[in-house]
C-alpha cells in the first residue's frame, strides 16, 4: 500500500551573505566571501563547480586579451605595407591606441560600479573585437588610415577596460580559493600572446590578408566571450560591504545592494590610501621592466651586442618563456615563502639580469641576463594585484587602482625609454630599469598580507 509518510519539507538555506552564523559549511573554501553579492540568486552557496567554471572562464578571458594584442602586433609590418605609411604614421596610430587604453583604464571603475564585471567584461570584449575588425578592414580592405585609427582607438579602450576588470575578477577568485593563483591568470595572458603571434606568423607566411585574419580572430573572441561570460557568476563586485558600512544607515544584510554612485565613491576612495601608492611602486617598477623588455630587448641585442634579428628575437623568446614558466609555477612558491620574500628575491633576480644584459661581454651571458630578467619581472604585477585584494570588502576598488597604475606604466614606459635612448643610447637607458626594479624591491614590504588575509602570508 502507498506510504502515508509526510514528504520531507525542503529546507532552503538563507543566502550565504545574509548571516555568517547560518551559512552552510563550505570547507573547500578557505576564505571569507562576505563581500561578494550576487545580483541574482544564482545559488545559495558558491559550489565548487560554479567556482571552477568561473575560474576557467576568466582564464579564457585573459588568454583572449593576449590573443587580441598579439594579433595586432604580428600584422603591423603588413598593415604598414598595405597602407603605404611610414614609421611616423605607425607611431601616431600607437599613440592613439595608448591614449584610448589609458581612457579605458580610467573609465573601468565607473563601468564596474554601474554594471559589475560580468556585464562589463562582455561589453568591452565586444568593443575590442569590433575595433580589431575595423582596423583589419581599414588596412586590408578599404586601405583607410582613418579607419585604422578608429579601430585602434576602440581596440585600445576595450583592452584598457578589460585589463582592470579581468584582474578584479581574478583577485576575487584568488580570495575564494585561498591560494595564490593570479600569476597563473597572467600566464594565460602570455599563452594568448604566443598563440596570437604564432597565428599571425602563419597568416603572414601564407599571405592571408589582414582583413580576413583580423575579422576571423575578432569573431573567435566574440564566441569566446559569449561562452566565457555565461560561466561568470552575476555579482555586485564593487565593494558592497564597504558601501553598506559607509552609508549613513547601513542597509540590512539581505536588503538591496547600494546604488552605483555610492559604490563608485567607495571604489574611488582607494586612491586616497597610502598603501595604494606603495603597491604602485612595486607595480610600476615591474611593469617598466616587462614593457621595456618587450619593446627594447631584441633591439638591444641587435644594435649593441652584434646579434642578428633572429638572435634578438631568440633573446626575447628566452625572456618570455622564463617569465611564463615562473607565472605558471610561481603560485605554490608564494604560498610557501610568502609574498614579500618572493618579491624581494625576484627584484634581486631582475636587477642582476638587467645589469648582466647591459654589461655582458658576449652573447651567451646576454641570454643568461635575459632569462634572469624574465624570471625577476614575472610576478611583480600579479602579486601587486593579489596584495591589493587582501581585504575582500574593498578588493575591487584597490585592485582597480593598482591595475591602473601598473598598466599606465606598462603602456607609457617603453615610449619614455625610447625618447631617452635617442639622447643617451639604448643600453645606458636600461639603467633606469635597474633603479625602478630596485625601488620595487625596497617597497615590497607593502605587499605584506593584511591581518586576516589568507593569501600570500607563506608557511613559516
Amino acid at each position: 500500500m502507498p506510504s502515508t509518510a509526510r514528504p520531507r519539507p525542503r529546507v532552503r538555506h538563507p543566502r550565504w551573505w545574509a548571516d555568517e552564523h547560518s551559512r552552510p559549511d563550505r570547507t573547500w573554501l578557505s576564505c571569507d566571501v562576505e563581500s561578494i553579492r550576487y545580483a541574482d540568486p544564482v545559488t545559495d552557496v558558491l559550489s565548487r563547480s560554479v567556482y571552477l567554471r568561473w575560474r576557467n572562464a576568466v582564464f579564457a578571458i585573459f588568454a583572449a586579451s593576449g590573443l587580441s594584442i598579439a594579433t595586432w602586433a604580428a600584422r603591423v609590418p603588413t598593415i604598414k605595407e598595405d597602407l603605404g605609411i611610414e614609421n611616423r604614421e605607425i607611431g601616431l596610430a600607437l599613440l592613439a591606441m595608448g591614449i584610448a587604453s589609458i581612457l579605458g583604464l580610467s573609465a573601468s571603475s565607473v563601468i564596474i560600479a554601474r554594471l559589475g564585471t560580468r556585464t562589463g567584461m562582455f561589453g568591452v570584449l565586444i568593443t575590442l573585437s569590433i575595433g580589431l575588425a575595423i582596423l583589419g578592414l581599414g588596412s586590408g580592405f578599404f586601405h583607410s588610415y582613418a579607419m585604422l585609427i578608429v579601430g585602434l582607438a576602440l581596440f585600445g579602450f576595450g583592452n584598457g577596460c578589460l585589463d582592470v576588470m579581468m584582474n578584479v575578477d581574478g583577485a576575487a577568485i584568488e580570495t575564494q580559493s585561498g591560494k595564490t593563483i593570479l600569476p597563473l591568470f597572467h600566464a594565460f595572458f602570455s599563452f594568448g600572446t604566443v598563440i596570437g603571434a604564432g597565428l599571425g606568423a602563419i597568416a603572414a607566411g601564407l599571405r592571408i590578408g589582414v582583413a580576413i585574419h583580423a575579422v576571423t580572430i575578432a569573431a573567435l573572441i566574440v564566441v569566446l566571450a559569449i561562452v566565457a561570460i555565461a560561466n561568470v557568476p552575476r555579482r555586485a563586485v564593487t565593494d558592497a560591504v564597504a558601501a553598506d558600512s559607509a552609508a549613513p544607515e547601513a542597509a540590512p544584510a539581505d536588503g538591496p545592494a547600494p546604488g552605483w554612485r555610492q559604490r563608485l565613491a567607495v571604489s574611488l576612495s582607494a586612491w586616497r590610501e597610502p598603501r595604494t601608492y606603495t603597491l604602485g611602486i612595486i607595480m610600476l617598477g615591474m611593469a617598466f621592466a616587462e614593457g621595456g623588455a618587450n619593446d627594447w630587448l631584441a633591439l638591444g641585442v641587435v644594435e649593441h651586442e652584434g646579434g642578428t634579428a633572429a638572435i634578438g628575437a631568440a633573446a626575447l623568446t628566452v625572456f618570455s618563456v622564463s617569465m611564463t614558466v615562473v607565472r605558471v609555477f610561481g603560485g605554490p612558491l608564494v604560498d610557501r615563502f610568502g609574498r614579500v620574500a618572493t618579491l624581494r628575491v625576484l627584484a634581486v633576480a631582475a636587477t642582476a639580469g638587467i645589469l648582466l644584459f647591459i654589461l655582458a661581454p658576449n652573447l651567451p651571458l646576454v641570454f643568461v641576463g635575459a632569462a634572469l630578467w624574465g624570471i625577476g619581472a614575472s610576478l611583480g604585477f600579479p602579486l601587486g594585484m593579489s596584495a591589493a585584494a587582501d581585504d575582500p570588502a574593498r578588493a575591487a576598488a584597490r585592485v582597480s587602482a593598482a591595475a591602473t597604475i601598473g598598466y599606465v606604466a606598462f603602456l607609457c614606459g617603453p615610449p619614455i625609454l625610447g625618447f631617452i635612448s635617442d639622447h643617451i643610447g639604448l643600453l645606458p637607458t636600461l639603467f633606469i630599469l635597474v633603479v625602478l626594479v630596485a625601488a620595487s624591491g625596497l617597497a615590497s614590504s607593502a605587499a605584506k598580507p593584511l591581518p586576516g588575509a589568507k593569501v600570500g602570508a607563506g608557511r613559516h
